[in-house]
This record gives C-alpha cells, sequence and structure tokens, in this order.
C-alpha cells in the first residue's frame, strides 16, 4: 500500500457506515478513521451479515435500559435506542497491519461499515478453504457451538431442534455428525427439508411423534415454539433456550409433563461458556474453531440472499420483517 493510499483510508469521507437512527430507519453516514494504533488493523470490507434476530431488535428500538450494556457489539458506536452503529459479523482484507497479516482475510466482530480500524486482538484470520463470504457466519457458527456445548448432546442422542433459522440449522448440521444420533428439526417452511437433508436431518411441520427427546434446542424466538420444545422432551431431558427475546415478554405452560418428566431449561448465551470448558477456552479459541468448521461447502447453501451495502438503509425494513423469508443475507462491499 502506497502512502498516498494509506491517507486516503485515514480520510474523514474515506469511510462509510451503517447507523440505525430510529423506529425502522437507517442510513450510511460518514466513518472518519483516526490514525492506526500499534496494536490496530487497517480494514476493507469485503462482507457483513445482518444477524437478522438482534438486529431486527435493535432496529426496532431496544428500549429496556437492562439490555442496552448486554447488548452492546464490541465495536459498537453509540447508545440504545438510538442512533446506533451495530453489527458483529465483518468479514475482509487487511490493508494495514502485522506483516503475516498484510493481504489476509480476517472475520471481526465489526459494524457494517466499508473500511475500518479494529484492535489486532479482535481479528481472527479466515482459514484456507472458507470463502469471504461464508466466513461471514462464523459468528453463528459460535453461538451454535456454544449452545451444543451447553447441551451435553452426544454421540446415539434423541435430539430435536425447534426453529430452522440459521442458528437452528447450525446446531442440527453439527448435531448430526454425532455419531448415531437421530436429529429432528421442527418448522413450518417446507424449504428447510432438502437443506437438512443434505446436512443429515430431518425436517418435519410439526412435533407429532416426538416426546422422547433426550435434548432439544428452541431458537424460533417464541413463546409457541418454546412450549413445542417443552413438549419434545422425554423424562430428565435437557432443554437449552438459544433465543434471545429482547424486551418481549414471554408466556409459557410449566405444568404437566414439565414437573412430571423433571424437564432441565438451560440459557445458552455465547458471551460466556459451559463451565467445563471455561478453564481452557477463550473467545479467540473457541472463534477460530467456529471458522474451522466453515470448511463446509453445503453451508454455503443457508445463505439466501446478498444485497449491495449503497442499497442496505432501503432494504432494512424488508429484511428484518418479522417472517421474512430466506435465511442469511449477505452484504456485499464493492
Amino acid at each position: 500500500m502506497t502512502e498516498a493510499h494509506a491517507a486516503e483510508c485515514r480520510n474523514p469521507d474515506g469511510a462509510r457506515a451503517l447507523w440505525y437512527e430510529a423506529p425502522g430507519a437507517a442510513a450510511i453516514r460518514a466513518a472518519p478513521l483516526p490514525e492506526r494504533g500499534a496494536d490496530d488493523i487497517l480494514v476493507r470490507t469485503l462482507f457483513t451479515a445482518l444477524s437478522r434476530g438482534t438486529e431486527r431488535l435493535v432496529f426496532s428500538g431496544l428500549c429496556d435500559p437492562a439490555h442496552r450494556t448486554t447488548m452492546r457489539a464490541p465495536l459498537q458506536e453509540g447508545d440504545f435506542p438510538f442512533p446506533v452503529k451495530y453489527g458483529y459479523r465483518a468479514v475482509g482484507e487487511v490493508e494495514e497491519g502485522p506483516a503475516d497479516l498484510l493481504g489476509r482475510t480476517v472475520f471481526v466482530l465489526h459494524p457494517h461499515q466499508d473500511r475500518f480500524l479494529a484492535p489486532l486482538s479482535l481479528a481472527s484470520p479466515v482459514p484456507d478453504g472458507v470463502p469471504a463470504r461464508r466466513a461471514t457466519l462464523a459468528a453463528n457458527m459460535e453461538t451454535a457451538l456454544n449452545a451444543v456445548w451447553d447441551s451435553g448432546a452426544s454421540a446415539g442422542d434423541r435430539i430435536v431442534v425447534v426453529g430452522a433459522g440459521l442458528v437452528g440449522l447450525l446446531i442440527a448440521a453439527l448435531c448430526a455428525q454425532m455419531p448415531g444420533a437421530r436429529v429432528s428439526v421442527i418448522d413450518p417452511e417446507p424449504a428447510r427439508a432438502p437443506l437438512l437433508d443434505a446436512f443429515g436431518a430431518r425436517w418435519m411441520p410439526e412435533a407429532h411423534g416426538l416426546d422422547d427427546g433426550d435434548v432439544v434446542f428452541h431458537t424460533s424466538a417464541s413463546g409457541e415454539g418454546l412450549q413445542t420444545a417443552l413438549g419434545c422432551c422425554g423424562p430428565e431431558a435437557r432443554l437449552v433456550e438459544v433465543s434471545w427475546y429482547g424486551d418481549r415478554p414471554v408466556s409459557v405452560k410449566l405444568g404437566g409433563a414439565f414437573h412430571a418428566r423433571r424437564i432441565q431449561i438451560v440459557s445458552s448465551q455465547v458471551g460466556t461458556f459451559a463451565p467445563a470448558r471455561l478453564p481452557r477456552w477463550t473467545h479467540a479459541r473457541r472463534r477460530a474453531m467456529a471458522l474451522t468448521l466453515l470448511k463446509d461447502d453445503r453451508l454455503d447453501t443457508l445463505i439466501t440472499e446478498e444485497v449491495a451495502f449503497a442499497d442496505l438503509p432501503a432494504a432494512l425494513p424488508r429484511l428484518l420483517a418479522p417472517g421474512a423469508p430466506g435465511i442469511a443475507t449477505v452484504v456485499r462491499y464493492d
């Protein structure tokens, strides 16, 4: 990189970022880039990805002060509810930084922005064999991996996943690799069937006949889905709640089989680790493993839409609408 190019990258008008400005409204703003510190890298973004569930909550206005700290993204700017620069699934090429990273593709927990500075400690090199576009799934794979750890699922288990969104599908893909495991995924969308079949799991439109699960995951972010998940649990089974509800209350019936079967409900949150892994695993190690797990060409089928960065503000109301079709949406930076 020439000095002139480096100066251009740091020009106050040389970077652009998406800001959530009001309920249902977003805009692209100029993003000044300060001088790069010794422990920073400058990244030219190739792709980012929307986190539908989380960014839908941000887009609608996260009002409860109790969530404003736990919901912060690592490199977020602004405060909830608005205006806020939010996001955590960026993949780009290192333009300035340590010699061994120059030209490398990295995954960074950064908002939607076409060029950015980030601490070296928050950058994870993308392994050979993982295209930049697919690498945007790393944060979701990390969530899925953490949920599997929290579940205690193992070989031979009867495993049920309620909700075939992106995280639910990744959980199913991981669990289906366990020897002898029977993985069933409940979702009303028939288009999920061939995707799940390719991963070695079976799609079911409803929970009929599924009441003997050893491990059940709930990812649909709805009270109805959680109730369905409870009904899929066998005696002494563990239900792992992966959904994030934000400010919304959730109602569920805990009578009947819940007590009789001594069902466990466990919350899985990617910000922390299962206690058994906490002494040995770091966030960096887990993210590196999530990226390695993306060496699977079948996962490309989970990216169902691509939009240009310039078109993102106008597309967000459609992309983040409740019940929006598709699975994962990536943002392309030309």
